[in-house]
């Protein structure tokens, strides 16, 4: 197996420098830079915006430096892991679809009291409109753009030519779900489902432009709905 995946045509040289970053990130992201831990030093918001600016950097920054300095032709390297708009009409297609059915989602996880407990991640993101507009933007930029980037592009979609679509499919969604270790049981579920749903879209349409564009819908539903809650309710 080691064998097949060193000489796997899909894993191209930055791959094998971008993989073993990705474990030291993952761990990284999951004990001390988790902001649960970094509520015990800062503030909660502050400590959530600083887990976002972590997880851009380690999981999106990094491997993109990587690429940049030893990928022999960096756009057919990003363009393999997702970064183009490929199937666009498939993709546009697929996401008006999807997009009502995030929405729905993201509105049926807000009534979850377990789901409330849990997000937004920073309460104190609620504050006020300003402040949770602020809050929203970077939770898509650094957040979900990293993410989406990580598990539908470089875990994902460079694999499926050198394991098959299953095991990448598998691949992609065990270690995405097991990020969300600690979350309601709801969205560990829920979050299995989403692997499955968000990779399949992304090997139809060549891109993972489009699970973003889901999930990224699918959470900010979900916060806004309680912020638009906590608002009426005044706390």
């Amino acid at each position: 197996m080691a064998g097949w995946l060193e000489n796997g045509a899909g894993l191209t040289g930055p791959l094998r420098l971008i993989y073993p970053e990705l474990a030291l990130a993952f761990t990284l992201l999951v004990t001390v830079l988790h902001f649960r831990g970094l509520r015990r030093t800062r503030g909660e918001l502050a400590a959530v915006r600083l887990y976002f600016v972590s997880f851009f950097a380690l999981a999106l920054a990094a491997p993109l430096l990587i690429a940049a300095l030893t990928a022999p032709d960096l756009r057919a390297a990003l363009a393999g892991w997702g970064w183009t708009f490929g199937r666009a009409g498939r993709g546009l297609a697929l996401t008006a679809v999807g997009l009502p059915l995030a929405v729905l989602s993201g509105f049926i996880g807000s009534r979850d009291p377990e789901m409330r407990k849990t997000y937004p991640f920073a309460k104190g993101a609620c504050a006020g409109v300003r402040t949770f507009v602020g809050y929203e933007l970077s939770y898509i930029l650094l957040y979900y753009v990293s993410w989406e980037s990580v598990f539908r592009g470089v875990l994902f979609l460079p694999l499926v030519p050198v394991l098959g679509l299953i095991p990448a499919l598998a691949v992609q969604t065990t270690v995405s779900t097991l990020l969300h270790i600690g979350h309601p049981d709801t969205e560990v579920f829920a979050a299995a489902a989403a692997g499955v749903v968000f990779g399949l879209v992304a090997w139809a349409t060549g891109s993972f432009l489009y699970p973003l564009v889901l999930h990224a819908a699918t959470g900010v539903a979900t916060d806004t709905f309680l912020f638009l809650r906590r608002d009426r309710r005044g706390t």
